[in-house]
């Protein structure tokens, strides 16, 4: 209904100024004119992007409802089997140790048979003591998690054996003794852990305490099962449950530097790390370090591909319930599946609250993606097919080099991009309809405007292949559904056409004011009460969605920024540098430009509010003056006036802080040895004017 309606006031708006249009003198002003067609293909625009979120709860809502679990005996029988090889990669570039070592854990304790736990660590080698001293604590992790799963490990072992030597009574109570010994030592875990922030927090009580909870109600199951003689529990469901056990603590864990080694590609790019590492499965390869050494690496075949960003984490059931879900004949060509990220709960500050809620509603938005074939990879967990890795595998030759390539990295976006390579090879993406991993959100505007500007670049240099690769399954017989070819699209190009459509809202209601009708007013109310509702179902506030709309306009400058990033790059065709996320420590700074940009939006609606009052219009008054409102409201909560005017101040002293180069260094200088220049004429250090 909130669909149709969209649709409906749409068509009776466009069809209202139409008529109005062709009875008045209107299109002999050409200025007018221009002003107005340019007003309804921005309103287009927002309506449509509106409209491809109220179509993605159309498909979403009746999915979620729809899902049922898997039952954890089925599961448990399908990995008894041992004939899977599962690879989990973790790249990790410049991260703080203490996140690195939470998402390491968090995956390393995933229940699925031979797991194997690699982090590419993708710093290159330095010798800053700051810089060496966190890769070192780095580095520990890996020792760390060996040394702790080898105890409870043993323990699971010995009780699987005797599973096959034991009585039934026997066995039977030794694996209970397993779960609650195993349960007892997470917890112990748990309770050393440092709980400094929402973050660790969410790793001690999602992840290590849903685990020990999870061992303890098996351990007490096992318990009550035994007053029931041993008719109740098959021996072969009892040593399937030891094998389990033994599954959640047996993760081999590595580390891998390819920056290390002269023969993988040194691109700076996360696609790069994780291809560097793809490229030597299933095989033995003889790599040289940077002094010419000679290396044997070994790396063994696998069937399943993890990937987990550095300041993720997964939560216990993530692995097997994805891999299962993988394995199901539904599903034979599902090349990537996933759960879309959530944000951590108990966030430090409004803004990470806010921008936390627009991620949590994306989750919904990706569910409907999924009903529509419309999935996209969202590069902060997947699990992936190796069979598909092989389709997508390509080598080419840079710098004399040959280089393989399984995720392309054109973009900044490498998991948006990658996604048409899967459907233009015939396969498939699913998003599995339960949250079963977290990622951090940027506490400070100055850390979202890094991470946003991000986003916002690249997906208008994806839209060309994904018209080719729609031009191409039309061709084979096998078209896109016009649901899934409009929701992609919307994808990949909202950003820069919604952000535009805000601008020329902003700028062309003084000239056409008489436009901003009821009716145009009434078009948005679907979206904003539908995704009000969201907001209230996720555990936000409805009111939220108005700080949503303020947090939206704060960041128009930055999605710009991120728009001319791809223009450029379509036009240049040189790559822009991939900016890491900041992950903790002291705000980041915004940049003058970022702060300066909502106050002009907040000072041109007013103008707006002002013009329009005194020619009487007064809905356009009214859409200027909540508009002002909620920009300055979140321009205070989110950004903060201490941290607004100190960006607005160190942006000013940028500006006119210039450094004078130094002099050219004269031929009599040149010849004097540097120690007696130091001696005779001191250091000379560069002036500023």
């Amino acid at each position: 209904m909130a669909l149709v309606g969209t649709v409906g006031l749409w068509l009776l708006y466009m069809t209202s100024v139409v008529v109005t249009l062709s009875h008045g003198g209107a299109l002999t002003d050409a200025g007018y004119l221009i002003g107005t067609v340019v007003f309804l293909v921005s309103v287009a625009a927002l309506t449509f992007s509106s409209s491809m979120y109220l179509l993605a709860r159309v498909g979403a809502l009746p999915r979620l409802a729809a899902h049922r679990r898997a039952r954890r005996a089925d599961i448990d029988e399908r990995f008894d089997r041992d004939d899977l090889s599962v690879l989990a990669l973790l790249p990790s570039y410049g991260e703080d140790p203490a996140y690195v070592r939470m998402a390491l854990w968090s995956v390393s304790l995933q229940e699925v048979p031979g797991l194997r736990v690699v982090l590419l660590l993708d710093d290159p080698p330095s010798d800053a003591p700051e810089i060496v001293d966190r890769l070192a604590r780095t580095r520990a992790i890996i020792d760390e998690i060996r040394l702790e799963l080898s105890g409870p490990l043993e323990l699971a072992r010995d009780a699987l054996d005797r599973t096959g030597t034991d009585s039934a009574a026997e066995a039977r109570g030794a694996v209970a003794a397993a779960y609650h010994t195993a349960a007892r030592w997470i917890r112990s875990r748990a309770d050393v852990e440092p709980r400094d922030g929402h973050v660790e927090e969410f790793f001690v009580e999602r992840v290590l305490g849903a685990l020990a909870d999870e061992l303890a109600a098996v351990a007490a199951a096992l318990d009550e099962a035994d007053h029931d003689g041993d008719e109740a529990l098959p021996p072969a469901r009892v040593r399937s449950l030891a094998h389990r056990l033994v599954r959640i603590f047996s993760a081999e864990v590595a580390v891998f530097e390819r920056k290390h080694f002269r023969e993988p590609s040194h691109e700076p790019t996360k696609a790069a790390n994780l291809n560097a590492y793809l490229a030597l499965v299933g095989g033995v390869r003889e790599l040289h370090d940077l002094d010419g050494v000679p290396h044997i690496v070994d790396v063994p075949a696998c069937d399943v591909v993890i990937t987990l960003d550095a300041d993720s984490m997964l939560l216990p059931e993530y692995a097997a319930r994805l891999v299962y879900a993988l394995e199901q004949p539904a599903h034979e060509r599902v090349g990537v599946i996933q759960t879309p990220y959530s944000a951590y709960r108990g966030r430090r500050s409004s803004l990470e609250r806010l921008a936390g809620a627009t991620t949590d509603v994306q989750h919904l938005v990706h569910q409907g993606l999924t009903a529509f074939d419309a999935t996209f990879w969202v590069g902060a967990n997947a699990v992936i097919r190796w069979a598909l890795l092989e389709d997508l595998r390509a080598v080419e030759t840079v710098d004399g080099r040959e280089v393989v390539r399984f995720i392309r990295g054109r973009t900044v976006i490498e998991d948006t991009e990658s996604s048409i390579d899967v459907i233009a090879n015939g396969w498939s993406l699913l998003n599995y309809p339960e949250r079963l991993s977290y990622s951090s959100t940027p506490p400070d505007f100055g850390t979202l405007a890094v991470q946003r500007r991000r986003w916002a670049n690249g997906g208008l240099l994806v839209l060309p292949a994904l018209w080719r690769t729609a031009a191409s399954r039309r061709a084979s017989g096998h078209p896109m559904r016009g649901s899934e070819l409009l929701l992609r699209a919307n994808y990949l190009g909202s950003i820069a056409w919604v952000t535009t459509a805000l601008i020329v809202l902003l700028t062309v209601v003084p000239l056409n004011g008489e436009l901003v009708s009821f009716t145009l007013m009434l078009m948005a109310l679907p979206y904003f009460i539908e995704m009000a509702h969201d907001l209230r179902v996720l555990g936000y506030r409805r009111r939220d969605i108005f700080g949503v709309y303020g947090l939206n306009l704060l960041l128009v400058a930055v999605n710009i920024a991120g728009t001319l990033g791809s223009i450029a790059q379509a036009f240049t065709g040189q790559r822009v540098a991939f900016v890491r996320t900041p992950k903790q420590g002291e705000r980041t700074p915004a940049g003058a430009l970022l702060i300066v940009a909502p106050l002009i939006i907040a000072g041109g609606a007013m103008v707006v509010a002002i013009r329009s009052i005194q020619g009487g219009l007064w809905i356009p008054a009214a859409f200027a003056v909540f508009t002002a409102l909620c920009v300055g409201a979140a321009v205070i909560r989110l950004i903060g006036i201490r941290a607004a005017v100190s960006d607005l101040w160190n942006g000013w002293l940028e500006w006119i802080w210039v450094p004078v180069e130094r002099r050219a260094v004269t031929m009599t200088e040149a010849t004097t040895p540097a120690w007696r220049r130091v001696l005779d004429d001191g250091v000379i250090e560069p002036v500023r004017a």
